[in-house]
């Protein structure tokens, strides 16, 4: 008999804070320190000139909508996200940065209510407030027994590897890292004596072999791999050579599935050797609702991943990655259109030829991602 599959649940940047906390039942200090804005409150305004009234007080699960129904159909055997905000009430804005989330501990609900088992925290937000901050993140993720993968109190802890039990024995290794090109400052890097995160200046050949040199010290039989990074430009397409070349080295290394984010709408994705690499999931849950300017790139749609794998090789099996498309609206989100799904079909699929994947419609309007 063949190991028994395990499927994944993978999605991107999940934003609990900002205008999002403001309508959760515990909102925390509004003050924003923008150039435009100078309240949280106001991108819920925006949000409801685009979409209609969005209740405030709103139940913990109000943000993800109908995503939840889906998790609880699926099953995935396990789920990872990137946190992409402070969990804090720390007033210590970081300096030179235009923007700054956080959410309220008491609207942690609104997390937990996702059952995650991985919380990446290798992003340009994380310490949006500070050491102080992520401190404060860190507790109270540990508090409530939710997993977080690529920041920590030293060096050593933000590049140990979340690690999740898994049916039959195997375990789920998340390694975590985050990129200069998603906007994180150098100076967020995690020390021996310091907080911060695992930082990576670039999709280096040296930056792949000293994580997969990590990988091979930890990974048993059975164990599957992912790694997280936090990288790329905000919108666009295109995926450049060097971050191929790094997703590649990582599989050949001995990682089964890449989880890129960072982007603000999904990516191409790519299959080297049967494994998955998502080179930018997108967004998943925010507060950019009415915020106008880059509407070509549909950032209103919300791509949640279901990848299914086979924990003795980490390739593809089964009903293999599947894509099922929400979109945001009021804050919350809905299961988009059959016209919206084909639209980023078309897109991915014209874009992911030369990764080598096929983008195809299934029978359950999930969109199939299938090795060329």
């Amino acid at each position: 008999m063949g190991a028994t599959p395990v499927t994944l649940f993978l999605c991107g940047d999940v934003m609990l804070g900002r205008g999002v906390d403001q309508i959760l039942p515990s909102p925390g200090d509004p003050e924003l320190h923008e150039a435009y804005v100078r309240d949280a409150r106001g991108y819920v305004e925006l949000a409801e000139e685009a979409h209609g009234r969005i209740p405030r007080r709103a139940g913990f699960a109000w943000p993800w909508g109908d995503a939840l129904r889906m998790l609880e159909r699926a099953r995935p055997d396990a789920r990872i996200l990137n946190l992409e905000t402070g969990v804090t009430r720390s007033p210590d804005f970081a300096p030179g940065k235009a923007v700054h989330y956080r959410m309220n501990p008491g609207n942690l609900p609104s997390l937990t209510v996702a059952h995650p088992d991985v919380c990446v925290l290798s992003n340009n937000h994380v310490l949006d407030f500070g050491p102080a901050g992520l401190r404060e993140t860190l507790a109270v993720l540990s508090d409530v027994r939710l997993r977080s993968a690529g920041a920590g109190p030293d060096a050593e802890a933000a590049r140990r590897p979340a690690v999740v039990p898994l049916p039959g024995g195997g375990r789920l290794l998340v390694f975590a890292i985050g990129m200069r090109s998603s906007g994180i400052p150098y100076e967020w890097t995690a020390t021996d004596d310091h907080p911060g995160i695992a930082f990576v200046p670039g999709p280096s050949a040296a930056a792949a072999s000293c994580l997969t040199d990590r990988i091979r010290q930890v990974k048993h039989p059975g164990d599957i791999v992912v790694v997280s990074v936090h990288w790329g430009a905000n919108w666009g397409y295109d995926v450049e050579g060097d971050e191929v070349r790094f997703a590649r080295a990582l599989i050949d290394g001995g990682a089964d599935l890449v989880h890129g984010h960072s982007s603000h709408h999904p990516r191409p994705a790519g299959i080297h050797r049967g494994k998955l690499v998502l080179y930018g999931c997108g967004d998943f849950i925010d507060d950019y609702e009415g915020i106008t300017g880059y509407e070509r790139y549909r950032d209103d749609l919300r791509a949640a991943y279901l990848v299914t794998l086979d924990p003795s090789t980490g390739r593809l099996t089964g009903p293999g990655a599947r894509l099922v498309l929400f979109q945001a609206h009021r804050m919350r989100l809905r299961y988009a259109s059959g016209a919206d799904v084909e639209w980023l079909r078309d897109v991915l699929d014209a874009q992911g030829h030369d990764l080598g994947v096929k983008v195809e419609v299934g029978e359950d309007g999930s969109l199939a991602l299938r090795a060329e």
